[in-house]
């Protein structure tokens, strides 16, 4: 039967959820938002454990939002009708599809982890924005990436803006996270070879040989990789560049590397 709807702003499940935009309160409660159809699609392809679903049937933008809600009560899962006003309250979209759901944080860390044999790895040290970060999410899993690494991450993988920005990719794509002393023993331990980018490289990443098991190690924009990185590097890459352009967006770099290496494997 259909519970209670929540229409009032003030609603302490609404002041709950806002408050989940912010990490700490994030790292606190070890939970998150998923917001979207697609992402919660996602989400749960990627046997994210939703926790809740909320919902609101004026925002909907076709019948697949409604089929969503509907599965979920024939799986139990908590659900619950919120009126426009209370909804757009939660949501950080300017035209949200009426569907957010109330997930259960879980990381992964690379103890233990097993990689395909000549694997492609990604990893993202420092990476600042969630917008990036996002992006760099969606080119890793469209590029066929077998991991994506977050080394010393300064921003949450959990953040709103990553999911949205990722289009909720990030769920299907193997993430870790870990610190860069344990990244660079992990993927030594294993054999993997470490590419990492810097223009102080001369060698271009396309004559580079991203054929076998190669992690490709980009750094934040502001600093670039710091020198841990560049002295366990097996090779230093480079995207030479014309123009007067001296630098490159980091989720834009993270492409080219990582389509590079597809190209090579195809």
């Amino acid at each position: 039967m259909p519970g209670e709807i929540i229409t009032s702003k003030q609603n302490p499940l609404v002041k709950y959820l806002v408050k989940l935009s912010d990490r700490k309160v994030r790292d606190q409660e070890e939970r998150f938002l998923v917001e979207g159809y697609r992402e919660i699609q996602y989400a749960l392809r990627g046997e994210v454990w939703i926790e809740s679903l909320f919902y609101c049937p004026a925002l909907f933008k076709g019948p697949d939002q409604q089929a969503l809600v509907n599965d979920a009560i024939e799986h139990e899962v908590e659900c619950v009708e919120f009126a426009p006003e209370a909804f757009r309250k939660i949501s950080l979209r300017e035209g949200p599809d009426g569907l957010m759901a109330l997930a259960v944080k879980r990381l992964f860390l690379l103890e233990g982890a097993s990689f395909p044999r000549d694997p492609m790895v990604l990893v993202v040290e420092g990476v600042e924005k969630p917008g990036n970060l996002g992006a760099i999410c969606r080119s890793a899993e469209a590029a066929g990436v077998d991991a994506l690494i977050c080394s010393d991450p300064v921003t949450d993988i959990f953040n709103p803006h990553v999911i949205r920005n990722s289009q909720g990719l990030i769920f299907t794509l193997p993430v870790f996270v870990e610190s860069s002393e344990k990244t660079i023993a992990f993927l030594k331990e294993n054999g993997i070879h470490l590419f990492c980018t810097t223009p102080d490289a001369t060698t271009p990443v396309w004559d580079a040989d991203l054929s076998g098991p190669t992690a490709l190690v980009m750094g934040s924009e502001s600093k670039g990789l710091p020198e841990t990185w560049l002295a366990a590097a097996d090779e230093r890459i480079l995207i030479p560049m014309q123009g007067e352009a001296d630098s490159l967006n980091v989720s834009v770099s993270a492409a080219i590397c990582v389509f590079e290496a597809a190209r090579q494997r195809r």
